[in-house]
């Protein structure tokens, strides 16, 4: 299974820029496959990162092995043409090293200070994403329907990884699960609420092509590891307090009743937690019942947890859990 990292985000990105990228110069020696980075703008309070691709392009310039993805690329506010340039170049610079997550994008605000009608999100989705494949599998691409419409153009660069980056799809209505199984594109699963649901739709669907876009999706989980499972329980509970304390605060804002919650369903769920055979079975086992190959782990709880205990979590793992994992890249 590919083990990815994700949940440098928002507040988890509020620390000096050097530091920050120093995480990820440490988790491409420590043998992580890939990094995730979201795409928020205009956000309060105020992020330091809103576009994953300067981020990514600072990321791929002092690593040599990591992979950086897009989770997501807010697909209906890009130019095709613009996005497709971009990432060729990040695979140009990275020596092929992008990966690219796209989504319809589900903040309303966003839309209306750029002047997008959030009605149109679908079709420029859709339409974005047919052009952007065109684009980086061609070299060129043209137009004469839709939001955007331009006679053939060339893009450049041409990206490394043929005949395009992989290309993944976030999304959990039927309608974008289907238009990623009629593309065969594998899915960015979410943590909350978990991909259970998703996968039912999926299996639903009946396509032959199914279980290829399950096997080749990321799916996510929070994961705490200690040397023994009371050191892990001992860090799992400041854990469930504070995504306890973030879920009732964001309830509140947006004026909604705070919904109960299980918490061993929410273990079982969303979390990988224990001393490092609890979290090397854990991951197994979920590989086996989704059939999903890749896991983007989250060691700080979202910004829950502070850097210094994230990493730690994060070296732990790499010592006693990934050579077990018998990648053949990690050898």
């Amino acid at each position: 299974m590919r083990i990815d990292l994700a949940g440098w985000t928002r507040e988890a990105t509020d620390m000096d820029h050097r530091s920050f990228l120093s995480i990820f110069e440490e988790a491409d020696r420590l043998g992580f496959d890939g990094v995730w980075f979201n795409e928020f703008h205009f956000h309060q309070p105020r992020i330091p990162y809103p576009s994953p691709h300067l981020l990514a392009a600072a990321i791929l310039a002092r690593t040599e092995r990591l992979r950086v993805g897009t989770s997501i690329l807010v697909l209906p506010l890009h130019h095709p043409l613009l996005l497709a340039e971009e990432i060729g170049q990040l695979d140009h610079q990275s020596g092929g090293r992008i990966d690219v997550g796209i989504g319809r994008g589900t903040a309303p605000e966003t839309f209306a200070t750029l002047g997008v009608p959030r009605e149109e999100a679908r079709a420029r989705f859709e339409t974005g994403f047919h052009l952007l494949r065109q684009a980086l599998s061609t070299g060129s691409a043209s137009s004469d329907r839709g939001p955007w419409r331009f006679s053939e153009t060339i893009v450049g660069p041409r990206p490394v990884q043929t005949p395009h980056p992989p290309i993944y799809v976030a999304g959990s209505t039927p309608e974008t699960l289907g238009f990623a199984v009629t593309n065969d594109l594998p899915l960015l699963f979410s943590l909350e609420p978990p991909e259970g649901r998703q996968l039912d739709v999926l299996r639903a669907i009946g396509d032959e092509r199914v279980p290829s876009v399950i096997a080749r999706s990321s799916l996510s989980r929070y994961v705490v590891i200690g040397r023994t499972t009371a050191a892990a329980a001992g860090q799992l509970e400041p854990l469930l307090a504070g995504l306890d304390q973030r879920r009732r605060r964001f309830a509140l804002q947006q004026g909604r009743e705070v919904p109960a919650v299980d918490r061993d369903t929410l273990l079982a769920q969303r979390f990988i937690w224990g001393n490092p055979a609890d979290c090397l079975a854990a991951i197994r086992d979920l590989g086996a019942r989704t059939g999903i190959g890749a896991l983007r782990c989250v060691f700080n709880g979202n910004g829950v947890l502070d850097p210094a205990a994230a990493l730690a979590m994060m070296r732990l793992f790499a010592e006693a859990v990934l050579p077990s994992l018998g990648l053949p890249e990690r050898s």
